[in-house]
């Protein structure tokens, strides 16, 4: 589809400079863009491709000094905030190419399954009894959703997804492919012959409002209870979310972190990839902790940067850093040290 910078420009609220008339049709990075093209700049570093770009408009922020003459060619739209503004953008984009409604055949649909208005069931997938689905939810193909599960509104679930029985996802939920909502907590008993006897997981899983969820994570289902994914959560790929953890509202997690049972992380923590939470404790509103952290204990003062296994405070965990890269030679004069006083004593 074709925009202009004028329809473009009305729906950012932004300033036109240039011509209103041109139009758009791809997306492109800046210092790729070409005729037809649109693109945005927001770091300054970039700067310098905005004069040599052959894009055909560019959004930038509002007060964005430019040092010289662009290309003749170049529309610019001026706005309050270019990254957010070309977000948005780029979330129009997505809805026009991955527009998909009707149902696919074959599927299996139960008969006292509750099926939404508008929507997509793509091929393969499974829906099993006494499952509500809301309005407008995207089902790909070969997705699964156990007995009694709620999935409301706008929610995308892509290929693969498995969601067991008894789990609930809201509204606005994005839950990219393979990821498994629902699954077994890791509950066993050690037997006095030194075998395990599990222990049967009768919670679910609750997924709240706005929360996206990235491939291949999987989050387990609770011992008794719920394990909570509050508003607005951001996930990335490889996460695992064991038994009746709760996260935090807006917290955002980097892949391949764990997060061990029963462990509580506040609103709008941040916590880096491959960063290990032992189970049964707490992290404080606002924490932010460093990839490949392990986290022992619990965190108890808000909006503080973290790092290292066992984890400390972010500035002395560099500090520390620092000796142990020095350790060896370190060692090397104390062992100098050590033969000069002997020397001396003799």
């Amino acid at each position: 589809m074709q925009f202009t910078a004028q329809q473009i420009g009305t729906l950012l609220e932004g300033r036109i400079e240039g011509n209103p008339e041109v139009t758009v049709g791809n997306l492109a990075k800046i210092e790729e863009g070409k005729k037809g093209d649109l693109s945005f700049l927001s770091n300054p570093k970039y700067e310098h491709f905005i004069y040599t770009t052959d894009a055909s408009i560019v959004i930038v922020n509002e007060d964005l000094q430019l040092m010289q003459e662009t290309k003749p060619t170049l529309t610019i739209i001026r706005v309050k905030n270019a990254y957010a503004a070309f977000s948005t953008i780029l979330n129009m984009y997505n809805e026009f190419r991955l527009d998909k409604s009707g149902r696919e055949e074959p599927c299996f649909i139960h008969p006292e399954a509750t099926i939404g208005a508008g929507g997509y069931i793509g091929a393969f997938a499974y829906i099993g009894k006494g499952v509500t689905i809301g309005d407008n939810v995207k089902i790909y193909p070969q997705v699964f959703i156990g007995d009694k599960v709620t999935i409301d509104d706008n929610t995308t679930l892509y290929p693969g997804v498995k969601i067991y029985h008894d789990c609930k996802v809201g509204k606005n939920v994005v839950v990219h492919s393979g990821v498994v909502i629902g699954s077994d907590g890791f509950g066993f008993a050690p037997q006095e012959d030194g075998s395990y006897k599990k222990v049967p997981q009768i919670g679910y899983v609750q997924i709240e409002d706005n929360v996206e969820i990235g491939a291949n994570t999987v989050i387990d289902r609770a011992t008794m209870g719920a394990t909570i994914v509050r508003d607005g959560v951001k996930l990335d790929n490889l996460i695992q979310i064991a038994h009746n953890v709760d996260i935090g509202k807006n917290t955002v997690i980097a892949a391949q972190t764990g997060i061990s049972g029963s462990s509580k992380i506040g609103e709008r923590v941040v916590l880096g990839g491959q960063v290990g939470v032992v189970g049964h404790i707490v992290v404080a509103k606002g924490s932010q902790i460093q990839a490949q952290s392990g986290v022992n204990r619990s965190i108890k003062d808000e909006g503080k940067k973290w790092g290292g296994t066992p984890v400390m405070p972010y500035q002395p965990q560099l500090r520390s850093n620092v000796i142990f890269a020095r350790l060896p030679e370190l060692e090397k004069r104390i062992q100098e040290l050590e033969k000069l006083i002997e020397s001396k004593l003799k």
